[in-house]
C-alpha cells in the first residue's frame, strides 16, 4: 500500500495515497484541458515550437523550439498513451502556458 506515514503522540498512521490518479494538461490562458494531439500541436506551434518531420523515434512525435535551442519534447504519437511524465515535460518547458492538474 502506498502512502505517507504520520507519527503523532507515539501513534503511527498511514495516509493512503490514491494510485493511478489521472492528470490533465491545462492550457493556462484559456483554463482548458488539452484533449488531443492536434490541439496540443496547435498550442505549441503558436508559442514557437516546430514539429520535427519525420520523428527520430518511431511511434513518437517530436517538437523543438528552434535551431538555436536545445529544447526537445518527445511524445507518444497516440494522445491516449501520454503519461504524467510527458505532461510534466510540456509544462516545465512552457511554464507560462501549461500546467498539470489532477483530473476531477
Amino acid at each position: 500500500m502506498a502512502g505517507v506515514w504520520h507519527f503523532e503522540a507515539g501513534v503511527a498512521r498511514l495516509e493512503a495515497r490514491e494510485l493511478g490518479k489521472m492528470k490533465v494538461l491545462v492550457y493556462k490562458p484559456t483554463n482548458t484541458a488539452i484533449a488531443s494531439l492536434q490541439e496540443l500541436e496547435a498550442r505549441l506551434v503558436g508559442h514557437g515550437w516546430c514539429r520535427l518531420h519525420p520523428s527520430q523515434q518511431p511511434g513518437t512525435v517530436q517538437f523543438h523550439r528552434g535551431h538555436a535551442s536545445t529544447h526537445l519534447i518527445t511524445l507518444p504519437a497516440d494522445f491516449r498513451s501520454f503519461k504524467p511524465m510527458h505532461l510534466l515535460d510540456i509544462a516545465m518547458k512552457n511554464r507560462e502556458f501549461f500546467e498539470v492538474r489532477d483530473r476531477h
